[in-house]
């Protein structure tokens, strides 16, 4: 008669390990791919978000919008390419990826959790400055320099500023907008921006939603977990290109500062984030 109660507890007891592993401990999710794209993911993904603040753990939501960014960039007839999986941002551009990842989606995540019953607060460029930033430098295979334009790489995280909003009970919902030393705005690579902040901030664990299941073999098999030299030899050999390539190192350089977990997970599964943190063996990629 009680059976399918009887089944729900025993689910709650099976995580009650977890829930003691990271009670207190903080939890960087990059959020981005499909979860932002399907309005009932979205919602699902928030609320897996607001629980985990509500059962002690700390996470902090550093979120894309490449295909919102793209769109935009249509309508304006203006060109954008990618390199090595970073954008080239010019001056148009970076107007765009502002009014979009700050004015648009970084507010209706803070709506969003807000409608799930937590409390959020928004961090975007110059809103709060939570990102330090500097021109990124690049160089073709040949060693000669690329100018990305306004693309950045992170020099500094306001870690202490993000602290004090989460003893406050709130969610940070970061945008990665970068801001350099003269007051100028820089677009930052979602993924590298998320491992900055975990390394300020010492995560438990980083978890990077994306479009695909996690870092495929070449027989398309999901390879569970992966150390650096192979990720390296993927690269080097074209199993891994285009965007995959930031966030596997992001995920190295994540975890030779500190990060104790880093995971690369299917954003399409419901409950990726709550299947990742409190399973055994999770549902992705890990990075070690």
């Amino acid at each position: 008669m009680f059976n399918h109660l009887i089944k729900r507890a025993e689910a709650v007891i099976e995580a009650l390990p977890y829930l003691m592993k990271f009670y207190g401990k903080t939890i960087v999710i990059k959020y981005g791919g499909a979860a932002m794209e399907n309005p009932d993911l979205k919602n699902a993904v928030m609320r897996d978000v607001v629980l985990l603040k509500y059962v002690g753990m700390n996470p902090i939501i550093v979120h894309g919008g490449g295909p919102d960014i793209n769109r935009f960039l249509k309508r304006k007839n203006i060109e954008t390419e990618f390199i090595n999986g970073l954008r080239v941002t010019t001056f148009a551009v970076m107007e765009v990826v502002e009014n979009v990842l700050g004015n648009r989606i970084n507010a209706e995540i803070v709506s969003l959790i807000k409608k799930n019953g937590g409390k959020a607060k928004g961090f975007f460029g110059k809103k709060g400055e939570v990102i330090k930033a500097r021109k990124h430098l690049s160089k073709d295979e040949n060693g000669n320099p690329i100018d990305l334009g306004f693309t950045g790489d992170v020099v500094g995280i306001k870690y202490r500023l993000l602290q004090k909003w989460m003893r406050m009970g709130y969610i940070p919902v970061i945008s990665p907008i970068g801001v350099g030393a003269k007051g100028q705005s820089y677009n930052i690579n979602a993924d590298h921006a998320a491992a900055s902040i975990a390394e300020h901030l010492k995560a438990a664990k980083l978890i990077l939603m994306t479009n695909v299941r996690g870092v495929l073999g070449k027989d398309q098999n999901l390879i569970s977990s992966i150390d650096a030299e192979k990720a390296e030899r993927m690269i080097k050999s074209g199993q891994i290109t285009g965007g995959m390539i930031p966030k596997i190192k992001s995920c190295l350089y994540s975890l030779k500062r500190g990060v104790e977990k880093v995971h690369i997970i299917d954003g399409r599964i419901p409950h990726a984030i709550l299947l990742e943190i409190f399973t055994d063996y999770g549902i992705g990629t890990m990075v070690e």
